[in-house]
């Protein structure tokens, strides 16, 4: 009988015993043989194999896990070989990750696509439409400068005992403006007297006018007088004139030169004294007279006639002017919304006035209708404006002979009471 152990075969006489994986067992045999031998290697085989499997997994848990110590493996597997009790491997426990500072990964924030935000299309604000009656009101007239220039003598056109009528030109807001000037002899510190005629066509205006017979009267009573044409009638030059406001500008510029030049001590207005100024105007002249004094109403203005006037409110004036005209005049004035035409009109501005008033009227008047004169008469006088009437019967627009002689006594005495 034979066994192994160890790797060594050992014979015993009765049956042959074995221990291997599977156990001790007796072989059935009592002689040893190849046999024997043969398996007894296949078995050492066997062994060996599952120990170097054993080693395998060892190495492969240790890898994963926890690397035992060598000494702590090799010697217990010495051991459980040597008492052929296999060993379980050790239990896995999971290695702690290094605790490496977490970086976030990375996320991707898609960019949003570009929109095309459309440019609005261009919106045209409409400008406003510029008033066509800006500066023609009395409070615009009365804010603006005058003057500027000089008052010069162009000519002599007549020389008497006792004057000397001048041709003269003055500027007035770039116009040239023409006229005459008749200035006394002797003496010195004249009042000063500007007379403004009616309303005659153009096309058939003299410089010596009608007036001219006025404006002789005047200073043979001792007035320093100019009497300019006004715009559009030649020779002076052709300008704007809207609620005839052209022609009121041409005198407010005129006295504003006077009031300058005749400072001048060698000047051609030296002999003129610019603290008495007295307008004195006829039907249109009267009209420009009124705005005038109504603009302007500084204490050196100190006199006003207005001789068969026109009206101070504007509706009634171009009314009048449309039906002389045929239609082809005022229709830009009565365009004027009722407010803008009492903004411009005279006659709603009265209490402005600090000029004395001397109004002259004929009852039978058949082109300015005498109303106009008795409603401004009334409203002077409610005011208790220092003011005087005079209406004459038989007259005409233009007066002549004995009316003519009484008309011309009246304002003269008038004048040398202001």
């Amino acid at each position: 009988m034979a066994f192994w152990e160890g790797g060594r075969i050992i014979a015993r006489q009765r049956g042959l015993c074995y221990h291997g994986p599977a156990g001790r067992g007796i072989l059935e045999s009592t002689d040893f043989s190849p046999q024997i031998a043969q398996i007894a290697q296949i078995e050492m085989a066997l062994v060996k194999l599952a120990y170097r499997s054993f080693l395998l997994v060892v190495i492969f848990l240790a890898a994963c896990g926890q690397r035992p110590a060598p000494s702590s493996i090799l010697p217990t597997a010495a051991a459980n070989l040597a008492d052929n009790t296999p060993t379980p491997p050790p239990p896995f426990t999971p290695t702690q990750l290094p605790n490496h500072p977490t970086t976030q990964p990375h996320t991707y924030t898609p960019t949003p696509p570009h929109t095309h935000t459309p440019t609005p299309p261009h919106t045209h604000t409409p400008t406003a439409t510029p008033n066509p009656y800006a500066g023609l009101t009395i409070g615009d007239l009365a804010a603006r400068a005058y003057g500027g220039g000089l008052l010069d003598i162009e000519d002599v056109l007549e020389e008497t005992e006792t004057f000397t009528r001048y041709l003269i030109t003055y500027p007035s807001d770039g116009l040239t403006i023409y006229g005459f000037m008749n200035v006394p002899h002797e003496g010195a510190k004249f009042p000063v007297a500007i007379v403004l005629h009616g309303y005659i066509s153009p096309s058939e205006y003299d410089t010596l006018a009608y007036t001219r017979r006025y404006a002789d009267a005047l200073v043979e009573a001792g007035y320093f007088v100019i009497h300019p044409n006004l715009r559009n009638y030649p020779p002076s030059d052709s300008g704007p004139d809207p609620f005839r406001t052209g022609y009121a500008i041409d005198v407010l510029n005129l006295i504003a030169i006077l009031r300058q030049q005749s400072q001048d001590p060698t000047g051609y207005l030296r002999r003129a004294n610019a603290d008495d100024i007295n307008l004195w105007g006829h039907s249109m002249g009267g009209g420009i007279a009124l705005r005038v004094i109504t603009v302007n109403n500084a204490d050196y203005i100190r006199a006003a006639v207005l001789y068969g006037s026109m009206s101070g409110d504007e509706a009634l004036n171009y009314r009048q002017i449309r039906s002389w005209s045929g239609g082809q005049n005022g229709d830009f004035e009565l365009a004027a919304a009722p407010e803008m035409l009492q903004a411009i009109s005279p006659i709603y501005h009265l209490e402005r006035i600090q000029a004395a008033v001397s109004i002259h009227h004929s009852n039978t008047d058949n082109v300015v209708p005498v109303a106009w004169s008795v409603e401004l008469c009334e409203r002077l006088q409610a005011l208790n404006h220092p003011v005087e009437c005079f209406f004459y019967d038989n007259l005409a627009h233009t007066f002549r002979g004995w009316g003519d002689t009484v008309f011309i006594d009246r304002f003269i005495t008038f004048f040398n009471r202001q």
